[in-house]
């Protein structure tokens, strides 16, 4: 059935949901988020197994963006130049905006913390550790968009220029 004369065309359909921006496969990337606000009272060894959890989200993200930039408009002239600027783009902005800044930021809030409630309380070590945890885990909201404005502005005025396409890429959320 088309449109009868004067209704406008039908919307077109929303497009698909990208698994690592829309689903909750994007938490992965705040893994190591979760891994710094503990770090007062987990073995170092958990801390550094949620960077890994990030970086392989990091990692499958940027994959999967290369993926999809070959797949449109194939057989077309510089396809695999914009298959590598989408992975190239992808990886380094997620792993500034996902691991890197949000990392070192909770690390430094929750080292922060802990020296601030030794110096100012009279709290047990283990209660101060819990306080330095909940504290890490709360900022977790608050920094995220920031984070990720602050690193797009980063890379349109450095990387991006550099790149020679027509589009932006779309790596920012």
């Amino acid at each position: 059935m088309g449109s009868q004369a004067g209704e406008p065309p039908p919307p077109p359909p929303p497009p698909p949901a990208d698994l690592y921006r829309d689903t909750w496969v994007r938490y992965l990337g705040y893994a190591n988020e979760v891994g710094e606000s503990f770090r007062a009272i987990v073995p170092v060894s958990l801390v550094w197994t949620s960077y890994g959890v990030a970086t392989a989200y990091v990692t499958a993200d940027a994959i999967d963006k290369g993926k999809k930039a070959l797949a449109t408009k194939p057989c077309e002239k510089g396809q695999t130049t914009r298959a590598a600027v989408a992975v190239v783009d992808t990886f380094i902005w997620q792993a500034l905006a996902s691991v890197v800044i949000p990392g070192f930021t909770i690390n430094r809030l929750c080292a922060a913390s802990l020296y601030l409630m030794g110096r100012m309380t009279r709290w047990p070590l283990s209660v101060r550790k819990w306080a330095t945890t909940a504290v890490g885990l709360s900022a977790i909201p608050f920094i995220i968009k920031p984070i990720d404005r602050s690193v797009d502005f980063l890379m349109d005025s450095s990387l991006r220029k550099l790149y020679s396409t027509e589009e932006k890429p779309s790596s920012s959320f």
